[in-house]
Order: structure tokens, then sequence, then C-alpha cells
């Protein structure tokens, strides 16, 4: 047998009972599986195999591993002969790019006006369909854009992302804490020792210096 042609976008689904393979479109990946070409010697030696099993060895157990050592002495030109058939069976459901070479399904990825495929030669309405959406997408970020969408948040405030003073999480812009109620916005009033009179850190409930507890 000669070399054979079309072998790199395909899959291979034997096993020891049969051939089968599943070729792929170059471009999007979809494809096609060949039919399933049951392989005699193959279906033998699983039987045999089957047997041995069932009569707990001995020479029909020794028949069913020579039918293994058969099958993989000759699965070679048995491969090849499958191989070719699945490829004359698949080959006019793909057409191949003469500028690129690659293999693609006519029903997506071939452009039948200009006989390429469309990575090659794109399908100007489609391209065009996409190019409006995606420019009418762009309008959209940049009209959004123009548009105050918080209109309520004071990006000039100091922003805090605890209470400075129970350390509860804050929404962004709060002006009062939800636990505690004492106003967040602005710089944290500083606070110092009922003991020692140093400067406290934010939210302590004892001083650093002394250890007198604060409030």
């Amino acid at each position: 047998m000669g070399s054979i042609a079309f072998t790199r976008n395909y899959h291979d689904h034997s096993n020891d009972t049969g051939y089968q393979f599943e070729f792929f479109c170059d471009k999007c990946g979809n494809g096609h599986r060949s039919s399933f070409q049951a392989s005699a010697l193959g279906v033998g030696s699983k039987i045999a195999k089957g047997l041995g099993s069932l009569f707990g060895g001995g020479n029909l157990w020794a028949a069913g591993q020579a039918g293994e050592y058969m099958k993989d002495g000759l699965r070679g030109p048995q491969w090849d002969a499958a191989f070719q058939k699945a490829i004359d069976e698949i080959r006019p459901k793909f057409h191949q790019c003469t500028r690129c070479g690659n293999w693609v399904c006519p029903e997506i990825c071939w452009n039948e006006s200009r006989q390429l495929c469309e990575a090659c030669a794109p399908d100007l309405a489609e391209e065009a369909a996409a190019a409006q959406a995606q420019i009418a997408a762009e309008q959209a970020r940049e009209k959004m854009r123009a548009v105050d969408q918080v209109p309520d948040f004071d990006a000039k405030a100091n922003m805090l992302s605890q209470c400075p003073s129970c350390k509860a999480r804050l929404q962004a812009g709060a002006k009062f804490c939800a636990s505690c109620g004492k106003p967040t916005a602005g710089p944290a009033q500083k606070q110092f020792c009922t003991g020692c009179g140093k400067q406290l850190a934010a939210g302590a409930r004892f001083c650093g210096d002394c250890g007198a507890q604060q409030g």
C-alpha cells in the first residue's frame, strides 16, 4: 500500500474487535466518524480468550493468547487498510483549501464563492455582522461612561473599608456605620488615653503605653 493522505486531523477509535476513525475540520473542530469495520481476526481472538476464561485456562487460554499475538502481528496492514477505507468514506465530507492546505467542513468553514476556507477568505456578510455587533457594544460602553452611574458617591471623601470605631465592614461611601451608627466620613477623630493621655490607635480598647481600658 502506498502513502496515505489526510492523516493529521483524526482520532483513532479502533479496538480489539474492529476499526473506526473520527476526522475533524481544521477550523471549527467539528467532524465525522467513519463506519465501524469489524476485524475477523480480532473477533476470533476475543472469542478464544472468552472460551479460555470460561473453561479455566489450558489450551483454550493459550489459543486466546495466540490470537492476540496474531492480531498484533497483523495489526499494521489491517489498520492501514481500514484507515484508507475510512479516509475514502469521509474525504468527500471535507474541502481542502488550496491556500493553507487545511481540511474544513463545507457547511460552516468554507467560502463557496471564493473556493477557499473562511480562515483565508472570510465571509464578508458574517464579518460585517460581527463588526457591527462589536462596534455597537463599544459605542454602548462609551455612552455608559458618559452617564454618572453613582451620583451619590462622593469621590473626594476619605474612603474607609471598615468602621474606625467598631471595625465593622463599610459599604463604599457610607457616611455612618450600619453596626454602631457612628460617622465614618472624613479622617478618623484622634483619641487619647483616659489614663496617661497618650494618643490611641484608631478603635483601641486599651492604651498601648499604660494598658488602661478605654471607654
